[in-house]
């Protein structure tokens, strides 16, 4: 006769409640055969980062996982209705489609991954301050705030219509498009600069690049982790007084994902890529034409001292078998 002792066993066996549950929680979601699918993200960090985690789930706990392209504002509507399980680079609070799925409890941010991120609009520091070596004069010695760009539309006039400035937005459909936008209005700007929105990430880096080495004026909107930043020499403008951009950067997960993969998720909280390697990697991607997944597996075979404390034994070991 069964005791209730070993019926309660039972009964927790038959739900995958017991046995340390490491492998019957994923079984929910990876041993069914469902795959993990990822936010295709378009820019480094988020690459990098995307990589990393998929390699973890991959090699370290079995999963199947997928890759699903778009831009930050589709993949986060996409996580809302579970289309997709994970954006490895949720700047939380920014969106409202991200603040709108966290209120109604449809996404979830877990984590750190990335702490020190910053943004902001910038200008080459050879402006402001000039540059000796280069035998630059500086040209806006008096520009520090944004709020001081009314004066400067003639220094970053826009060939296309001479009459405005030109500030260099993000891609349309990034998230921080539509803020800096929204900047431009609060500032005045609206009617004295062109809100150029470049078509994507690269292009965006080329501009900025291509009017550096020409020592020309450029204004724009960046952010870091990038490796653009360990490029070039800028000073960031000052915002309105008290205004606090407190950036955290959460690992977005479905309502789905989260409730059915409590294993996995407890993983995912625990990553970090601390910022300055974060920074070398990035800058590494661009000089040695690296690209995002083999830099991953880089990571992983140069940091096991930072990754191994993220998965189990078990995990470790199967990661580091495939490097």
């Amino acid at each position: 006769m069964m005791t209730m002792k070993n019926s309660v066993k039972a009964c927790l066996l038959s739900m995958g409640l017991v046995m340390g549950s490491a492998s019957t929680y994923a079984a929910g979601w990876c041993d069914s055969g469902k795959p993990v699918k990822f936010a295709g993200l378009n820019w480094e960090s988020g690459m990098l980062l995307t990589d990393v985690l998929q390699t973890i789930l991959k090699e370290g706990y079995g999963c199947q996982v997928d890759t699903i392209p778009g831009n930050s504002i589709t993949m986060e509507s996409a996580l809302s209705s579970n289309d997709i399980q994970v954006l490895a680079e949720e700047w939380v609070g920014r969106s409202e489609v991200w603040n709108k799925a966290a209120q109604s409890g449809k996404v979830v941010g877990v984590g750190a991954p990335i702490i020190g991120a910053t943004e902001g609009w910038y200008v080459p520091r050879y402006l402001v301050e000039g540059d000796a070596k280069r035998n630059i004069k500086a040209k806006a010695p008096d520009l520090k705030k944004i709020a001081d760009l009314t004066r400067y539309t003639e220094l970053f006039k826009d060939q296309e219509e001479p009459g405005k400035g030109r500030f260099y937005n993000c891609p349309a459909g990034w998230t921080c498009e539509l803020e800096n936008t929204e900047m431009l209005k609060s500032y005045g700007l609206e009617g004295s600069y062109t809100n150029f929105r470049p078509g994507t990430g690269p292009a965006l880096d080329a501009a900025v690049l291509s009017s550096y080495k020409r020592a020309e004026p450029i204004l724009f909107y960046y952010w870091t982790p990038t490796p653009l930043m360990g490029q070039v020499d800028l000073v960031k403008l000052e915002e309105k007084p008290g205004v606090d951009k407190k950036i955290s950067i959460q690992v977005g997960l479905s309502k789905a994902f989260h409730e059915q993969a409590p294993e996995l998720v407890a993983v995912l909280e625990k990553v970090n890529l601390p910022i300055d390697l974060l920074n070398q990697n990035l800058a590494r991607m661009t000089k040695e034409h690296i690209d995002s997944p083999k830099l991953a597996k880089i990571f992983f075979k140069e940091h096991p001292e930072i990754w191994h404390g993220w998965v189990s034994e078990a995990a470790a070991k199967k990661i580091a078998a495939t490097l």
